[in-house]
C-alpha cells in the first residue's frame, strides 16, 4: 500500500524570507511558539506539527520518507519555492532527509541536537509512563501526572509531555493528542540511520554540551554528508537546548542564517 503526505497542522508568523521549524518526538509546534515570536521579526516562520502529532493527522505510518513528503506538501500548499529549515531531534532527521530528497528547496539547514546515525531504543520508561494512565477512569491533569510519575522521575519531561493531553469531552475524558500507539510501533523508523546522501546546502549542526546525541566521533559521518557543515556546541545545554539555552540557540540560528 502507498502510503501518501499528509496536510500538517501548521502556524504562519511574520513576514520575510520562510523558515519552517520541526519539533522533535512527542513535541507539538506549541514548543516553539516563543521563538517563534522572535524569529519572526526576521523571517516568515511556519511552525509545524508533525504527522501524529498535535493537531495534525494521524496515520498507520511514521517514517522519514513520509516526513519529508508532508513537508513538500506544505511548501506546495503555501506556494513556496525555497526555505530555510530548522529540525529539533526527530525533526532535525526530517529535515535532513527533505534536504536529500528536496536539496533544491533548502536555502539552509539548522539540526538542533541530532546526528545521521542510529540511535539505540531509549524511550522505553516515556512510552510506559505514556501507557500507563487508564482514560477510562483519570480525570484530570495531576491523576495523569501521578500514573506517569512511577516511570517518568523528571518533573521537565514529565511537564512536557502533559502538555499534550486534551479533553475529549470536557470535564469528562481526556486523551494524547499524539498517536502514542503508532509512535511506539514504528519507533525502529525514528530511531534509524538515515540514508548516506550528501547535502552540499550550508549545515548548522548545533549541539548541547551536556547531550551525547551528537558526540565528536559522529563527525566524520556528518562531514563526509554534509560538506559545508558547521558544528555550534551549546555549553550548559542538554538535548534539549533550544529550551534550556534560548538565547545563546538564537543567537547561533541568527548568525548562521543571517550574519
Amino acid at each position: 500500500m502507498v502510503m501518501e503526505a499528509v496536510a500538517l497542522n501548521h502556524k504562519v508568523f511574520g513576514e520575510g524570507k520562510p523558515l519552517v521549524i520541526v519539533h522533535g518526538l512527542f513535541g507539538s509546534l506549541d514548543n516553539w511558539q516563543t521563538h517563534a515570536k522572535t524569529l519572526s521579526e526576521y523571517f516568515q516562520v511556519i511552525l509545524v506539527d508533525a504527522r501524529n502529532h498535535g493537531h495534525s493527522p494521524h496515520s498507520e505510518s511514521h517514517n522519514y520518507d513520509l516526513m519529508a513528503d508532508d513537508l513538500n506538501l506544505l511548501l506546495a500548499h503555501l506556494n513556496l519555492q525555497k526555505a530555510y529549515f530548522i529540525g529539533h531531534s526527530m525533526g532535525g532527521k526530517a529535515g535532513i532527509r527533505f534536504a536529500q530528497l528536496h536539496p533544491e528547496k533548502v536555502d539552509k539547514l539548522i539540526v538542533a541536537d541530532m546526528g545521521v546515525k542510529a540511535y539505540p531504543p531509549h524511550h522505553e520508561l516515556i512510552l510506559k509512563g505514556l501507557n500507563s494512565i487508564d482514560f477510562n477512569t483519570t480525570t484530570s491533569r495531576s491523576e495523569a501526572e501521578k500514573s506517569m510519575t512511577e516511570f517518568i522521575q523528571d518533573n521537565s519531561v514529565r511537564q512536557f509531555l502533559l502538555k499534550n493531553l486534551y479533553w475529549i469531552e470536557p470535564g469528562k475524558r481526556m486523551a494524547w493528542r499524539m498517536n502514542v500507539a503508532v509512535l511506539e510501533r514504528e519507533m525502529p523508523q525514528i530511531l534509524k540511520e538515515l540514508p548516506q546522501e550528501m547535502c552540499s546546502m550550508p549545515t548548522l549542526f548545533l549541539r548541547g554540551a551536556l547531550s551525547n546525541y551528537v558526540l565528536d566521533e559522529d563527525l566524520e559521518e556528518i562531514e563526509a554528508q554534509f560538506p559545508n557543515f558547521t558544528l555550534e556546541t551549546i555549553d550548559g545545554a542538554g538535548h534539549w537546548v533550544h529550551a534550556e539555552k534560548p538565547k545563546e540557540f538564537l543567537d547561533e540560528v541568527l548568525k548562521f542564517l543571517i550574519f
